[in-house]
């Protein structure tokens, strides 16, 4: 079966100028100047079902790409979750998973307490906030519960470790906070996280700018991929390409120094609408 799947994605690398979001890649970064070098590729199996005499798989495909931007030089990473069929040493239906459907992690609440009508006032450290995006950008902190959709999840993971405060609690339509057991829809929502950082009075806010550039490390990106007014997606800004632009952190489909506009995702489409969040402390 090994053998099967790597035959299958020489196929795939072989003819992946004809896949539409590697498409969009490549003239994403021709737009930028940039080119892809190398791309470098591992993957590991998860689930393996017998159901009528087949194999029903599913995997996480790790794909690294050697970027070079002008003098610049960096490495973009992504995660994709995959399924196939395998029978009579043949994969049928490879294709990307809609959700990455991984059993959810054990959930213990970290060591920090959550706050909830006191003084919310302090720094965002976002260096601090950067850190923990890098490490844990293609893992799962035990210390919280795994959701399918983990983006958001993930992004209010980075703005606590860089010290912002929760509050709002027990009321999940109110404030930014999380328990082992409970949660607000703030915490774990693209679209209430989005809602939240441009209308909160206290704990970490968001200003809203017209551009990219304008954004520092630690910053956020929200992502409508339909442009239908539902935010779907949050991303983290870790570093800047040459031209200044963010590149981002997430999870999902866990991604490392991708560019910020997604426009290789499946899920993007050309009304897509962003929102760009400077961090402000209260």
């Amino acid at each position: 079966m090994l053998e099967a799947i790597k035959e299958h994605w020489l196929d795939v690398f072989e003819n992946r100028k004809t896949i539409p979001w590697y498409a969009r890649k490549l003239a994403l970064f021709a737009e930028r100047e940039a080119e892809i070098v190398k791309i470098t590729g591992a993957g590991r199996l998860h689930q393996a079902v017998a159901v009528d005499g087949m194999l029903q798989c599913r995997y996480l495909l790790h794909l690294s790409y050697f970027i070079c931007q002008g003098e610049t030089y960096y490495i973009e990473e992504q995660v994709l979750p995959m399924e196939f069929e395998y029978a009579n040493g043949e994969i049928r239906a490879h294709q990307e998973t809609e959700k990455d459907r991984l059993e959810h992690g054990a959930a213990v609440m970290a060591e920090r307490k959550t706050e909830t009508d006191g003084d919310t006032r302090f720094v965002y450290d976002r260096a601090a906030a950067v850190r923990y995006a890098e490490r844990w950008w293609n893992d799962f902190n035990p210390a919280f519960r795994k959701f399918e959709d983990d983006c958001t999840n993930f992004i209010s993971q980075c703005l606590l470790a860089g010290g912002a405060p929760m509050h709002g609690l027990p009321n999940r339509s109110k404030g930014w906070w999380y328990t082992k057991d409970t949660w607000s829809y703030s915490w774990t929502v693209a679209h209430a996280m989005r809602w939240y950082l441009s209308g909160a009075q206290q704990g970490i806010r968001g200003r809203a700018v017209e551009t990219p550039q304008e954004l520092a490390l630690g910053d956020v990106i929200c992502i409508d991929f339909e442009g239908n007014g539902r935010w779907d997606h949050t991303t983290i800004v870790v570093a800047k390409d040459e031209a200044g632009m963010p590149l981002v952190n997430a999870h999902t489909n866990n991604s490392r120094h991708r560019y910020w506009t997604y426009e290789d995702s499946a899920a993007w489409t050309p009304q897509a609408q962003y929102k760009f969040f400077q961090l402000v402390s209260q």
